[in-house]
Parts: structure tokens; sequence; C-alpha cells
């Protein structure tokens, strides 16, 4: 059996690198190679921003490096923008990953991927961190 392939929001990550963090769970899935996350150039982008900003350049180069080591972490190559999400056109690097990689799940928390659940086509499943969890009986 294949892996779930996922993208995550950035938010996910974040919450999820912390060894502190109730969500670290996620973060050492992905380490012991339980799904296949993918990700774009403009996503690892935001993922180091973001982590360097709430932790340190430190942490987000290590967290960085460590997935891009992972042979379950998927550089995936967009061809297609779809712009799918109006309300944060930002958000849209991440449904036209999980487009794109043929994703299982995009696990998010944030609000304006919720316009996604309406969308017949392309469809993209999108989950909450407690929706995403109960997948795993965590």
């Amino acid at each position: 059996m294949s892996n779930l392939r996922i993208v995550l929001d950035t938010n996910i990550l974040l919450v999820s690198v912390s060894s502190r963090s109730k969500y670290h769970w996620i973060f050492q899935k992905i380490l012991n190679g339980v799904f296949d996350l993918y990700v774009t150039n403009e996503i690892l982008a935001e993922y180091e921003e973001i982590i360097a900003s709430k932790y340190s350049e430190v942490v987000a180069g290590n967290v960085l490096r460590a997935l891009l080591k992972l042979p379950n972490v998927h550089r995936q190559t967009v061809y297609y923008h779809w712009n799918l999400i109006g309300a944060d056109s930002d958000d849209n690097k991440f449904a036209d990953c999980a487009v794109s990689a043929n994703a299982h799940y995009l696990i998010s928390n944030d609000k304006h991927f919720s316009v996604l659940n309406e969308i017949k086509f392309p469809r993209i499943e999108v989950l909450t961190i407690d929706a995403f969890k109960t997948i795993f009986s965590i």
C-alpha cells in the first residue's frame, strides 16, 4: 500500500516542528516516512520564512534540510495555476501543489481553504489538523 500524499499549509508545519507541541506527531510522521509530503519551491520558501520568523533562521534551515533529505518529501512542479482561492491568493500555491501531486489531503486550519470543499473540479480534500489526526487514531 502506498503512503498518503499530503500537502501541509505552513501553519500546520509550523505548529508541528517543536517537540513540545501537541501536534509534533505530524513532523514525527514525516520524519518516519509515514506519509508523502509534496512541496514546491514557493512552499519551501514560505516554510523557511515563517519558521525563521517564529523560531530562528537556524531552526528554519535545519527543518528544510531535514525535509529535503527525506525520500518521502517530494518537490512538485506546478504547471497550471488554478487560482481557486480568491480570499487569499497566496494560499493558491498549496492548492496548486495538491492538484499537481494528486494529493489525498491538503491539511490546513486556515478558513480560506474551505472554499475548496465546494469546488467539484479539481477536487481537493481539505482537512483540519484535528480531522487529519483522526485518520491515525492518535
